[in-house]
C-alpha cells in the first residue's frame, strides 16, 4: 500500500499573497497605492516604496504616512479524481480555503533638507495572511482514496468507500524594515540607494485522521485500530503455533501480522507542526527624472538570498523535509519598476507602470523555479482628479500576467494571472493632514491542471503520484479596503 503522509506541505513558503505584486512580494504598502495603482513615478510620501527616488521633489520637512488595510481572499481548488466516488459518490470535490486579515499596518517616513532626503519604513512585504483548508486538500485526500482500491486488490473485496478527517492551516509573512538616502544631482535628476531587511514568519499546521473504510463492503471501520489488532492476534497466534512445534503456521502468522502492521503504520494518523523563520537583505537602487509635466521614476530591488529553518513541534508524516533544524530556500525575486505620471491638466494625472520580477533568477522550495515558464510581469494605469484644492479622487488598473507551468502549480501552492481594479479618495484635511481611503480588488483567471494516468503517459506519475488521471482547477478572489492618514510639518 502507498505510504500515505502530507505530502509537499512545505511547498506552502513558497506562495501566500495576499496583497498585490509577485510571487512573494507585496506591492500595495501603502493605501495611495489602492485608490492609484500605478505608483512608480509618485513624488508624495507613498514613494517611500514605489519611487523612493521621486522623494527628492517633496518640500523640506518631515512626512509621515501611517496606513491600515483589511484583505480577505479565498482560495479554490476544484479537484476531479475518479476515487473521489468513495466519499461523497462525486469524482469532483471542492477544496476551499479562505484568508483573512482585518489588520494589516504599515509606516512611511521621510525627511528632506535640500538635497537629501532621508526616508525608511516598516511593511508586510510578503505574504501577509492565514489561509485555513478546512476539509483539507485534494493532494491529501486523494492517497486515502485510493486505500479501497488497494484494499480490494488485497483480498478485501466489496470495499469501495473512505473517510478522513483532514485539515491544514498555513500563515506566512514578510516584514520589511526599509532604510534609505535620495539625492538630487540637478533640478530635474534625483538617486536613491537603500536596502530592506526582511523577516520571515511562517507557520504550518495540518493533518490526516481518522482513515477509515468499509472493509469488504460492511460498516465503516478505523484502519489504524482494525490493523493494528489484527496484527497483535497474528503476533499471538504466531507464538502459539511456535510453541506448538509449527513452524509453518507460525511463519505464515509472522508474515500475516508484518502485512497488517504494515497497513496500520500507513494509515495511522499524520500531523505537522510546523513555524519557520528566517531573514535576509534587499539592496535598492534607484532614479527619478522630472521635467515640466512629465515625471518618471525607475527602481531595481536585488534578489534577496533567504533561507529559512524549521522550527517544528510535530512530524509524524515521515517527511524528513518537515524536521525541526532543515532549512529551506526561499528567495525574494529581483524587482524592476518603471512608471511615468503626466499632467494632463493642473487637476488631472494620468500615470502608467510596469513592474518584472524576476522569479527564474530565485530559488525556491524543491528548485520550483525551474518549472517556471517566464517572469512575472505587472502593467499598471491609474487616473488622479483635484476635484477641489482638498478633494481628490482616483483610480487604477493592474494586470498581472505570472509564467507558471503545470509543475508548478499545486493545490497547496498556486499562482494565477488577473485583473486588479483600485479606486478611492484623498481628503486634504488643512495643509498638513490628508486622509486617503480606498477599495481594491483582483479577478483572477482559471488555471487547470491536468494529469494523465501512468497507462496514458508511462513518464507521468499521475495525479498527486497515485498513477490515475486527474484535473485541478485553480482560482482566487481578492478585495482589501484601507485607510490611510498623511502628516508633514
Amino acid at each position: 500500500m502507498r505510504k500515505l503522509s502530507l505530502i509537499s506541505v512545505i511547498l506552502l513558503i513558497v506562495s501566500f499573497p495576499t496583497f498585490a505584486g509577485g510571487i512573494l512580494t507585496n506591492t500595495n504598502q501603502n493605501v495611495a497605492f489602492l485608490r492609484n495603482i500605478a505608483r512608480g513615478a509618485s513624488t508624495e510620501i507613498d514613494a517611500v516604496y514605489s519611487n523612493p527616488a521621486g522623494l527628492a521633489f517633496l518640500n523640506d520637512g518631515f512626512h509621515l504616512s501611517f496606513n491600515v488595510q483589511s484583505a480577505f481572499q479565498t482560495r479554490t481548488i476544484t479537484s476531479t479524481f475518479a476515487p473521489f466516488v468513495g466519499n461523497g459518490e462525486n469524482q469532483t470535490k471542492v477544496f476551499k480555503g479562505e484568508a483573512s486579515v482585518p489588520f494589516i499596518p504599515s509606516f512611511q517616513a521621510a525627511y528632506k533638507k535640500n538635497n537629501w532626503t532621508f526616508s525608511g519604513s516598516f511593511a508586510v512585504t510578503g505574504g501577509g495572511g492565514k489561509a485555513t483548508f478546512n476539509d483539507g486538500l485534494a493532494s491529501f485526500e486523494s492517497q486515502v482514496a485510493m486505500i479501497p482500491l488497494m484494499l480490494s486488490s488485497a483480498g478485501y473485496t466489496g470495499t469501495n468507500k473512505y473517510d478522513v478527517n483532514s485539515f491544514m492551516e498555513g500563515r506566512q509573512y514578510i516584514f520589511g524594515l526599509q532604510l534609505g538616502a535620495t539625492y538630487k544631482l540637478t533640478d530635474n535628476l534625483s538617486v536613491f540607494g537603500g536596502g530592506r531587511m526582511n523577516y520571515v514568519s511562517n507557520s504550518y499546521y495540518g493533518y490526516l485522521k481518522n482513515i477509515s473504510a468499509n472493509l469488504g463492503g460492511g460498516e465503516m471501520i478505523n484502519l489504524n485500530q482494525y490493523f493494528s489488532a489484527a496484527a497483535d492476534q497474528l503476533t499471538a497466534a504466531a507464538a502459539a503455533a511456535t510453541a506448538a512445534g509449527n513452524t509453518t503456521a507460525a511463519a505464515q502468522y509472522t508474515q500475516q501480522a508484518a502485512v497488517a502492521a504494515g497497513v496500520a503504520t500507513k494509515t495511522a494518523d499524520k500531523e505537522l507542526d510546523c513555524d519557520q523563520s528566517g531573514w535576509g537583505i534587499t539592496p535598492i537602487i534607484g532614479a527619478d527624472f522630472k521635467m515640466n509635466k512629465l515625471n518618471i521614476g525607475v527602481k531595481y530591488e536585488f534578489n534577496s538570498n533567504l533561507n529559512i529553518e524549521n522550527k517544528t513541534k510535530i512530524n509524524t508524516t515521515g517527511v524528513k523535509a518537515y524536521d525541526h533544524g532543515v532549512n529551506t530556500p526561499n528567495d525574494i525575486p529581483s524587482l524592476l519598476t518603471v512608471g511615468a505620471q503626466y499632467s494632463i491638466l493642473p487637476t488631472v494625472r494620468a500615470s502608467i507602470g510596469w513592474n518584472h520580477f524576476f522569479d527564474k533568477d530565485a530559488s525556491m522550495a524543491n528548485n520550483k523555479q525551474k518549472y517556471l515558464t517566464g517572469d512575472t510581469n505587472e502593467y499598471l494605469a491609474g487616473l488622479e482628479w483635484d476635484i477641489t484644492n482638498r478633494v481628490l479622487v482616483s483610480g487604477g488598473y493592474q494586470k498581472t500576467n505570472y509564467g507558471v507551468g503545470d509543475g508548478f502549480q499545486s493545490d497547496m501552492s498556486f499562482s494565477v494571472s488577473s485583473y486588479s481594479i483600485g479606486m478611492g479618495a484623498a481628503f486634504k484635511l488643512n495643509k498638513s493632514l490628508k486622509v486617503n481611503v480606498a477599495y481594491f480588488f483582483s479577478t483572477y483567471d482559471d488555471y487547470t491542471k491536468v494529469s494523465k494516468s501512468t497507462a496514458e503517459n508511462s513518464s507521468s506519475t499521475g495525479y498527486n503520484g497515485t498513477g490515475l488521471a486527474g484535473t485541478d482547477v485553480f482560482t482566487r478572489t481578492n478585495k482589501v479596503f484601507g485607510v490611510g492618514v498623511d502628516y508633514t510639518f
